[in-house]
């Protein structure tokens, strides 16, 4: 194997990884969903990503387009109604930057704060830590951080906890309960 063939298959096999880790924290986070919906604490989904089917491959497969622009990754409501919606990251490197979030999800989320919703980035570091990220503090990282970035030290006052048995309480503190 030349050294760029192996350099390729590294990049390949980084990406499947990255996929892999990503999709975890996803079923993290819709376990968690499904654990708040059925104690009545929240009824948050993710949100699909709005595509438009172009070539059918057959067996359920098909070939599409993505029609509009992204929006929050999930959204829903706490018990009581208050509106929820966030941005899920995943990263396996020390430092989450901002511009992770795309500008569309940044709009979507600052009129969710601006109306008076829960909007944050729940953010997971190699998987073993995880953070629910204040809405006003991702987009205010510059002036806090002094850099448009955040490491997992930076992030620890946002830390989330998992509880037993192994749900990830993103939610912890913010139930809106009689």
């Amino acid at each position: 194997m030349t050294p760029s063939e192996r350099a390729k298959a590294a990049l390949r096999y980084q990406n499947r990884k990255n996929r892999a880790q990503g999709a975890f924290f996803e079923q993290m986070i819709n376990g968690a969903c499904d654990f708040y919906r059925s104690r009545q604490i929240a009824d948050i989904e993710k949100t699909p990503e709005p595509m438009q089917p172009t070539k059918d491959l057959g067996g359920g497969k098909f070939i599409a387009h993505y029609t509009s622009t992204a929006q929050a990754d999930y959204k829903g409501f706490l018990f009581g109604g208050r509106a929820v919606n966030f941005e899920a990251k995943y990263t396996d490197v020390e430092k989450m930057t901002q511009d992770r979030v795309t500008a569309d999800q940044t709009e979507r989320l600052e009129r969710a704060h601006q109306f008076g919703a829960m909007a944050f980035v729940l953010c997971s570091f190699g998987s073993v830590g995880f953070y629910r990220i204040p809405w006003t503090v991702w987009r205010d990282m510059k002036g806090r951080f002094g850099h448009k970035y955040i490491t997992p030290q930076e992030a620890a006052p946002f830390e989330v906890r998992i509880g037993g048995p192994g749900v990830l309480l993103f939610l912890e503190g913010l139930e809106d309960r009689p």
